[in-house]
């Protein structure tokens, strides 16, 4: 999914193929790409203070660019991504970086079962798609996130108060085609205080693009829009 930065994230947006702050890395076929999202992220957990002393959990790490991000402020670092080309593209990253990030294939907060964190930050699928279920085998699955677009979102949702430690921090990046009030919603009712602290306008990507008509359909895309906003939705345990 290639997604357009807007003129004034041009001068910050690193290259195609790098990741913010971070040379060239490797991404398998099929593995999301670093893009506008990443970046947002990115700015968001340094100007939350993210450093030595944290430790962080990234979900859905892909690449592994936000978990090197977090590993260069000084965090330990541990990665998780149900795919397995993702796992060996972000195992593969950390090795060249040299970096102690820790890599784990699996479902999401069901690979580290019982453990907390002081802050985790997520870039998961977020894109409406046709279907019920997540694709298994194709570039996809990356992105494509069900008809709302919150077939993982919600899952992060609710597990979010259980994987922090008290004052812990999440950050999450989403599509506001993907309804991010009932994020904060679900957040909220969860006992975390919530707040949108980014929000950009980007171009539609191929992927975007290619479904417009059928986001029209289902109501959520207004005519003739041809852009969609990014929001960071950050929650805070008490």
């Amino acid at each position: 999914m290639t997604r357009e930065a807007p003129p004034e994230f041009s001068a910050t947006l690193p290259p195609a193929g790098e990741s913010p702050g971070h040379p060239r890395i490797v991404r398998l076929p099929g593995v999301y790409r670093p893009q506008t999202d990443t970046l947002l992220l990115a700015l968001a957990m340094r100007r939350e203070g993210i450093g030595a002393g944290t430790e962080l959990l990234d979900l859905c790490t892909g690449t592994g660019a936000l978990a090197l991000h977090a590993a260069r402020l000084g965090a330990r670092v541990t990665a998780v991504d149900i795919s397995r080309r993702a796992v060996a593209s972000a195992r593969l990253n950390t090795a060249l970086a040299r970096l102690p990030v820790t890599v784990r294939r699996g479902d999401l907060l069901r690979a580290l079962p019982g453990r907390t964190f002081d802050a985790v930050v997520s870039n998961p699928p977020y894109v409406p798609a046709p279907g019920l279920t997540a694709p298994r085998h194709r570039a996809g699955r990356s992105w494509d996130a069900g008809p709302d677009g919150r077939m993982v979102l919600d899952r992060i949702c609710d597990d979010a108060f259980a994987a922090l430690r008290p004052g812990g921090l999440l950050l999450l990046v989403q599509s506001g085609l993907s309804r991010p009030r009932e994020t904060v919603d679900r957040l909220s009712s969860a006992g975390l205080d919530v707040s949108v602290t980014d929000r950009v306008t980007i171009p539609f990507g191929p992927v975007t693009r290619g479904r417009a008509a059928w986001l029209r359909a289902r109501g959520l895309l207004r005519d003739r829009l041809d852009r969609e906003e990014l929001v960071v939705i950050r929650a805070r345990k008490k």
